[in-house]
């Protein structure tokens, strides 16, 4: 039985030999533009200069190749990448459900705790879910709503208007700015 490798779906990066158009503008390690040249002569002076050729813009025309050591510029690629990932922050959206029965001391609980959500400066989204005959009284789910959002009105600031999604109604809210 044959072993077949499997193909990852990682294009290949276009360094040396990997490269197969048949003109490429060169440009130095320095910066500086050596010209237009073929393919082989390319290979030839990166090689002279112990260093190697990378395809750096492969749809212009000609493409363009740099001559550097690619060991390098791949780690500090990779080194760029993970620092980006540090940087990056992700906003959670937190979610809250409330009901239009909802009794007085269950609302202010709620309350409370969007209240913790909006000053640790994550999102809510609130959704009201209406079951069998309540949808017929959507004006007192509104109604429960639109108090939920004065009572957070000095924290929040609303980022999504309240919308009818079949028989849950969202609204989306997210930390006033300081």
């Amino acid at each position: 039985m044959q072993y077949i490798k499997p193909k990852r779906n990682v294009p290949e990066e276009l360094v040396n030999g990997n490269i197969h158009f048949p003109e490429v503008l060169v440009i130095g390690p320095n910066g500086e533009q050596l010209g237009t040249m073929m393919r082989r002569e390319a290979l030839a002076k990166a090689e002279e200069m112990e260093l190697d050729l990378y395809c750096v813009a492969p749809n212009a025309k000609p493409p363009v190749c740099k001559i550097l050591d690619y060991g390098k510029f791949h780690f500090s690629e990779q080194k760029k990448a993970r620092e980006a990932k540090k940087k990056q922050h992700v906003t959670e959206i937190k979610p809250l459900r409330l009901s239009p029965v909802i009794d007085q001391h269950d609302f202010d609980t709620k309350v409370k705790q969007a209240r913790k959500w909006f000053e640790s400066g994550q999102k809510v989204k609130v959704d009201m879910r209406f079951r069998g005959r309540m949808i017929t009284r959507k004006e007192v789910g509104e109604q429960v709503m639109k108090e939920f959002m004065e009572a957070i009105s000095d924290v929040a600031q609303v980022e999504k208007q309240p919308s009818m999604e079949g028989n849950t109604m969202s609204v989306v809210l997210s930390p006033k700015k300081k």
